[in-house]
C-alpha cells in the first residue's frame, strides 16, 4: 500500500511538472492518467490502476498518439531465436520473423516522441532491425535518441533469470537500476538436452511472461522520470 501511495504522489507531481493538467483526462468523467502502458494484457498488472492508460490488444497500441510518457511491451515472439525455426517448420506470413505488424516500430516511435521506456527480451533481433545498439556490460549506454541497458528480472523477483533489454528516452539521463544478476531458481522454455543436471523447473507460460510487480514499478518510475 505504501508503494502505491508513493507512486501516486510521484505520478501527480510528474503530471504537474509536465504541464499536462488539461490533457490528463482521456475521456469525460474518467480518472486522471499520467502514464500509458502499451501492448499489455487486458488482465495484467497495469490494468488495475486508474491513473495508467492501459492499451491492450483490443485498443491496438499502434494507434497511441500521446500525450503521456509510456511503458511499452511490444510482442516479441517474431523477434527471438526460435522465430526462424518456427517459420521454416510452419511457414505462413504470420510466422515470418520480424513481421509483427509494426508493433515494435510503433512502440519505439512512442518512446521517442513522448518519453518513457520500451522492454524486450535480451538478444532480441528487433534491436538491430531498428538501429539500436546491443547493451554491453553493466549500466546504461547511449544508443539512438536515448539509452539502452540490460537488466535481469530475477533482480526484481522473477523466478527465472529473464534477461531483458531496455530502451529509454527522456528529458534527463535515466536513473540507476538494480544491476545485480541473481541466478533464477527456474527456467523458461524448453528443457536443456544436456540432461537433468542442466535443467531447472520450467515456469508456466503465464508466469514466464508475467512482469514482476517490482519490475513494473521500476518501469513506471522510468516513464515518470522521463518527463522530469
Amino acid at each position: 500500500m505504501r508503494n502505491d501511495i508513493n507512486l501516486t504522489m510521484k505520478l501527480t507531481s510528474a503530471a504537474m511538472n509536465a504541464n499536462q493538467e488539461s490533457q490528463r483526462f482521456p475521456a469525460s468523467g474518467a480518472a486522471p492518467c499520467y502514464v500509458a502502458a502499451l501492448f499489455v494484457q487486458p488482465d495484467g498488472c497495469y490494468t488495475d490502476w486508474p491513473w495508467i492508460d492501459a492499451w491492450d490488444k483490443e485498443r491496438d497500441a499502434r494507434n497511441y498518439h500521446g500525450p503521456f510518457p509510456v511503458v511499452a511491451h511490444p510482442p516479441c515472439q517474431l523477434w527471438g531465436a526460435m522465430a526462424n525455426v518456427n517459420f521454416a517448420r510452419w511457414g505462413g506470413e504470420h510466422n515470418r520473423p520480424g513481421n509483427d505488424g509494426g508493433c515494435f516500430a510503433a512502440a519505439l516511435a512512442a518512446v521517442n516522441r513522448w518519453g518513457g521506456v520500451l522492454e524486450h527480451p535480451a538478444k532480441t533481433r528487433a534491436w538491430g532491425a531498428h538501429g539500436l545498439d546491443k547493451p554491453t556490460g553493466i549500466g546504461w549506454q547511449r544508443s539512438g535518441l536515448g539509452w539502452v541497458c540490460e537488466v535481469w528480472q530475477s533482480a526484481y523477483g522473477h523466478r527465472a533469470n529473464k534477461a531483458t533489454w531496455l530502451y529509454y528516452k527522456g528529458r534527463s539521463a535515466p536513473p540507476e537500476l538494480r544491476w545485480e544478476r541473481p541466478t533464477g531458481t527456474h527456467q523458461i522454455g524448453f528443457h536443456d538436452q544436456r540432461g537433468k543436471a542442466a535443467n531447472k523447473p520450467t515456469l508456466s507460460k503465464r508466469e514466464a511472461n508475467a512482469t514482476p510487480l517490482a519490475f513494473r514499478d521500476e518501469l513506471l518510475r522510468l516513464a515518470l522520470h522521463s518527463a522530469t
